[in-house]
């Protein structure tokens, strides 16, 4: 294989396993499937810390392809100048090992360039912390994967009168490995042996690769066992990765097709956080008592809807997680009979092993938004598909509020948790208001005193509040009445708005980000202060 003279091979043309094209296109199938592998890895590893809405796989994905392009780029200059497999094999052990590290290392790396993004910048904090930790975490290893196509070329291609085939066989082998790539964590090793072992089997297969090829050329064989030894070593430590920091009484830690799942117990409750740092999407009291949370002042729907009075009524929970709200209906309404849609099906598994979900609870594993076009109706339908950024847009318009609402009974009441609360005109709840508000004739918000949640209640029955009063004399428990006079003497009236969101238009994603820097500037606005006062010192003794 010689091309024009030269030696393709610099000083490794004995190399006998470089005459082998099969190992050569097996180079480049395993890279091209290693990268669609870490991109799937890198929304995992962010998701604890900036959700996985579009706007953070818009900066993965973003910054992944720069990477890519600065490496072809450089190994078509690396492979001219200085033609020499031993160079690019040597990239792909660097690349394993990096990518093995990365699970271990990667929320101490995120947790440091997050706090530097949110103290220096005021606006954008999902997209600037999003992008620079992709930046510092991955754009390295994919540049070096990104050498691989242009350095294969050159030791490929021996004939220009055959280049136009090999090239395209190379880009055919590559693009067929990212498909394969982007199935297999997503379908197999994600969900089955998680998103740390994921990182590591294909590191695993990119240092054999460099180890066949060091080995047959009777070089940096010391480097090799050491690489391997390494990537061994921490694949028996990967059942000890958590993406997220955590505190003590962590019951469950793992992943699904569509989260990361932590169920974590403190002395009163058992908890259930997916894809957040902060904040918790289920709860079961351990005592049996009201959460003090959003689901207490969902239960006014009920009430409203006069479900008390006839002494049963149909309940539909979209967004079920760990059926939170499921339990405590069951419990204060006599006769509810309850439907809960719920997209993952590990979070209903999880409902039954750790959080008493009863077994009349009949559960749907599909979207919220199919479910309703086979559904039948109901005198109260929860939403509770919102967690934090990522709100899914279609559970947000116009046109589904419009078909919420035609399941709804006569006297139907729809509730709704909005969670991205601020008092920034324009925002996420505004938006969710005023669009509801021009579908029900009758709507009403209502603060949650803890945390940022919003309850909205809708009808079209002019006498959903009147109704309400007086069902509340149905409420025998005194702290359940307690509630319902709370949210009561809260309720106000939403009248419709500008702020419309369609199928056609629905920025969800940046309405989220506007209340996420909102938020994040509040919480952080006495350790900036510190900062511009020069007050170092007093900075350290904060963050102790």
């Amino acid at each position: 294989m010689e091309q024009n003279g030269d030696k393709p091979y610099g000083n490794d043309t004995g190399v006998s396993i470089l005459h082998n094209k099969y190992f050569l296109y097996a180079t480049e199938f395993f890279s091209g499937m290693s990268v669609m592998a870490v991109e799937l890895g890198a929304s995992r590893l962010l998701a604890p810390y900036f959700s996985s809405s579009q706007i953070v796989w818009t900066m993965i994905i973003g910054m992944i392809m720069i990477a890519m392009a600065l490496g072809n780029v450089w190994g078509g200059r690396m492979a001219d100048k200085n033609p020499n497999p031993s160079k690019l094999y040597g990239r792909l052990l660097v690349a394993a090992v990096w990518i093995a590290l990365i699970p271990f290392v990667g929320k101490y790396v995120i947790a440091g360039v997050s706090f530097g993004v949110a103290i220096f910048i005021e606006t954008n904090f999902l997209v600037w912390a999003s992008m620079a930790s992709c930046l510092v975490l991955f754009v390295f290893p994919l540049m070096l994967l990104g050498t691989v196509t242009p350095s294969l070329v050159k030791y490929t291609v021996s004939d220009l009168e055959q280049n136009g085939r090999i090239v395209g066989e190379l880009e055919a082998l590559n693009t067929i490995g990212s498909i394969i790539g982007t199935f297999v964590p997503t379908f197999v090793t994600i969900p089955t042996v998680g998103t740390a072992a994921t990182f590591l089997i294909f590191a695993g297969i990119l240092a054999l690769l460099a180890i066949l090829y060091f080995i047959s050329a009777k070089k940096k064989r010391a480097a090799s066992v050491v690489s391997i030894l390494l990537i061994l070593v921490l694949g028996t430590q990967t059942g000890r990765v958590s993406f997220a920091f955590t505190s003590d009484g962590i019951l469950y830690e793992g992943e699904s097709i569509y989260n990361y799942l932590q169920v974590q117990e403190d002395e009163d409750s058992i908890l259930l956080s997916t894809n957040v740092l902060v904040g918790v999407q289920s709860i079961m009291m351990k005592d049996q008592s009201l959460t003090g949370m959003y689901y207490d002042y969902a239960l006014a729907a009920p009430f409203m809807a006069g479900v008390p009075e006839q002494g049963e009524g149909d309940l539909l929970i979209l967004g079920l997680g760990t059926g939170t709200y499921a339990v405590l209906c069951e419990e204060y309404f006599e006769g509810i009979r309850t439907e809960g849609v719920e997209i993952d099906d590990k979070i209903v598994d999880l409902s039954r092993e750790y959080f008493n979900l009863p077994e009349t609870v009949e559960v749907s594993i599909t979207d919220g938004r199919a479910y309703l076009s086979g559904a039948g109706t109901y005198d109260v339908i929860m939403v509770d598909a919102y967690q934090d950024i990522t709100i899914p847009f279609q559970m947000s318009t116009v046109e589904f509020f419009t078909q919420v609402k035609s399941h709804l009974k006569e006297n139907g009441v729809m509730v709704v948790n909005m969670n991205m609360r601020t008092d920034t005109d324009g925002g996420m709840n505004d938006y969710l208001r005023d669009t509801i508000a021009s579908v029900f004739s009758e709507v009403y918000t209502v603060v949650v005193r803890s945390g940022t949640n919003m309850e909205l209640f809708a009808s079209d029955n002019p006498r959903m509040l009147e109704v309400f009063e007086e069902q509340l004399a149905y409420a025998e428990d005194p702290e359940l009445a307690a509630m319902m006079e709370r949210v009561r003497d809260g309720l106000t009236a939403a009248e419709p708005g500008d702020y419309i969101l369609t199928d056609d238009k629905a920025p969800v994603e940046l309405l989220g980000m506007r209340a996420i820097d909102e938020l994040i500037s509040d919480e952080l606005a006495y350790y900036k202060d510190l900062i511009r006062a020069g007050d170092f010192e007093g900075l350290l003794d904060a963050l102790q």
